[in-house]
């Protein structure tokens, strides 16, 4: 129809009812498109809706078929998005409805500029033949993509020989990461950071690397992550050192599954994590994050990693870590979002009042947590006592009320009784400034270990394991400094095998500093 529009050569010869049906049909193809981006529109929004949604379950029941279906909708979003800039691409002198404009975000300041220059191709004034000056110029930028390069470093070491003795002298050979390895550090850093931070699982990475001219295969790639592992572990000890000093941590544990031997199946090991990150309460104590690989879920595995811990541990009801609080060495803080999600799930399902009622309660604590987040420990403790306090001793007594109302097998009596049981530990926080209400800080940590498990399907083995929580250490504390992942180990990798063990700490993130490179912009005349 288009086609036809723009064959018409001389609007002048068409009669008044050509013109007002050639009008008509402009007018109902508008109409039409205009209606295809509305519905489009609509459903963008709410594919948006649905993923927030979905994230906020990522950890709840069922997450594999969470993340699963997150990606099958983020991928139907993305051809949405695409198709709908395709169509605006495809008639642009249609007039369209106005849509919400999204905010482009500046290109960065530290990347390199390459100049062009582009001249008028007229020497002078094409009306009157004056010379021409300059008058201003219109600056725009646009962002490309230099691919990836690789380079071979050949370190070459001169001998000399004295002219009058046999004594011949050589500069030493210079460290590597791994010894006799062909890897260099920044290289290293990328493929444990692409595994570990980016989820590529090895085999990708060596195709990848292929692709780009470079052959690597996957058990030479397998290889070096093992070495690195071994070379950080000292690292790896400080961090866990560093996190278990503190007055307070955060655990938690997921499922991670491993190959068991000559049985060609899965079993399900788990990866603990304790985090460190006192920031809230308003100190600058540098966060960190340890994790530990076990191969089942026996409550032996958290009294061994916090044997030599004494303050408060954050967690939640798991059972393997209720003989930690019965020295008095350890107290329990518990987690009030897993409270709220249990009342969360059935109000989503039932829209039953109680339910509905409790997450309102609830969150009321949640929205004394926002304005005090960050003040000193004393601030925050004394507002938890004048303002917190009266709304949990008033929620008390309401959950005993409506737990006589309900049937014992209700999932909301359950819900009731989960809290109620856990009471001394939930309000803890209100008389120590330095805990925080819930046992988000865990769950952070161990987001990157869920995404990463939907791509590796399965660890190797033991070892596997052992490593993959070695460089989620690393990765992950790093993380919390806001610091690049990739530029720290790649300085660890350089250091590392010349630094003397007493000197380790000098490689813990919070000390490691770097600064941009002047790269400067040149300069291209067309």
């Amino acid at each position: 129809m288009a086609d036809a529009l723009i064959a018409v050569a001389d609007m002048k010869s068409l009669n008044r009812e050509a013109l007002e049906a050639i009008i008509a049909q402009q007018q109902l193809q508008i109409a039409t498109e205009q209606q295809a981006r509305i519905s489009r529109d609509s459903e963008i929004e709410h594919l948006k809706l649905v993923i927030a949604k979905l994230q906020r379950m990522i950890f709840g029941k069922k997450s594999e078929k969470v993340t699963h279906e997150i990606e099958q909708l983020e991928l139907k979003l993305e051809e949405l998005e695409s198709h709908e800039s395709e169509c605006m691409a495809a008639r642009p002198a249609l007039p369209t409805t106005p849509r919400a404009k999204s905010t482009r975000r500046p290109l960065p300041e530290h990347l390199p500029r390459e100049v062009h220059t582009h001249l008028p191709t007229e020497d002078a004034c094409p009306a009157c033949g004056g010379t021409l000056h300059k008058l201003g110029e219109d600056v725009s930028e646009i962002l490309e993509r230099v691919p990836a390069t690789y380079k071979v470093i050949r370190h070459v070491r001169i001998k000399m020989a004295c002219t009058k003795c046999d004594v011949i002298v050589q500069a030493p050979a210079p460290s590597r990461p791994i010894e006799r390895g062909i890897a260099g550090p920044a290289l290293l850093a990328h493929v444990l950071v692409s595994k570990f931070a980016d989820h590529l699982p090895l085999y990708r990475q060596s195709e990848i690397f292929a692709r780009e001219g470079v052959e690597l295969d996957r058990s030479t790639l397998a290889d070096w992550v093992g070495a690195a592992s071994h070379l950080l572990a000292p690292l790896v000890e400080a961090t866990r050192k560093h996190v278990l000093a503190a007055a307070k941590i955060h655990a938690d544990d997921t499922p991670i599954p491993v190959l068991a031997p000559g049985m060609g199946k899965t079993k399900t090991a788990r990866l603990w994590t304790y985090v460190r990150d006192d920031r809230p309460a308003g100190f600058d104590t540098p966060p960190a994050v340890w994790f530990a690989y076990s191969p089942d879920r026996k409550g032996e595995h958290p009294r061994q990693h916090l044997s030599t811990f004494n303050g408060i541990l954050q967690a939640d009801g798991y059972a393997g870590f209720h003989h930690l609080y019965e020295g008095g060495k350890i107290h329990e803080a518990a987690c009030w979002a897993h409270v709220r999600r249990k009342f969360y799930d059935i109000q989503v399902a039932t829209n039953s009042a109680i339910a509905i009622e409790a997450v309102e309660r609830i969150g009321a604590l949640y929205a004394i947590e926002r304005e005090v987040r960050g003040k000193l420990a004393p601030v925050r403790c004394e507002a938890r006592q004048t303002r917190a306090r009266p709304l949990i001793d008033d929620l008390q007594n309401w959950l005993n009320k409506m737990l006589t109302r309900l049937s014992r097998k209700s999932d909301t009596a359950l819900a009731i009784r989960y809290a109620l049981a856990r009471w001394r530990a939930l309000t803890r926080y209100l008389d120590d400034g330095m805990i925080e209400i819930d046992n988000s800080a865990a769950e952070r940590a161990l987001r990157g270990v869920a995404l990463g498990r939907k791509n590796y399907l399965f660890c190797g083995s033991d070892a596997g394991g052992q490593a993959a929580a070695a460089i989620y250490s690393l990765i992950g504390t790093a993380k919390l400094n806001d610091i690049d992942p990739e530029s720290y180990l790649q300085h660890v990798l350089e250091k590392i095998a010349d630094l003397l063990i007493t000197r380790i700490h000098e490689l813990l993130p919070w000390n490691f500093a770097t600064s941009q490179p002047d790269l400067g912009s040149s300069q291209v005349s067309t």
